[in-house]
């Protein structure tokens, strides 16, 4: 189900009512800002994954393994994969046998971390 993006009618400043065109849409639309970063951390688990990589700087694919050893490795790939297809990570192919891979995040992946903390902030005060 997609994100109902929040719309106002008036020009006051509020806070979560921004005062742009694209936020007074009847319907989700894919160029509207929540619904781009909805969609960058879609499915379980991505946000632990930006979480470690926010941590740590680089990391393997092994290594996010075993800090998260509940996810298996499939979805792993997946969410790896979904993160550097929006621009949030970056896989590095380093030389030498036998191929190291490591993630790391972009800059719009590190801006995430506010993100991520408001989403903690607003859900521990509402738990």
């Amino acid at each position: 189900m997609a994100h109902r993006t929040v719309s106002c009618g008036h020009r006051d400043s509020q806070p979560g009512l921004p005062d742009d065109p694209r936020a007074r849409t009847a319907a989700p639309m894919p160029s509207c800002p929540v619904e781009i970063t909805l969609h960058a951390l879609r499915g379980r688990w991505t946000t632990l994954v930006v979480r470690e990589l926010l941590r740590g700087g680089s990391h393997t694919f092994s290594e996010l393994g075993a800090v998260l050893p509940d996810l298996s490795d499939k979805v792993l790939a997946d969410r790896l994969r979904q993160l550097v297809d929006v621009g949030v990570v970056r896989r590095e192919r380093l030389p030498g046998w036998p191929t190291t891979v490591r993630y790391r995040l972009t800059e719009r992946g590190r801006a995430l971390g506010p993100v991520l903390q408001s989403l903690w902030d607003w859900g521990a005060s509402n738990a």
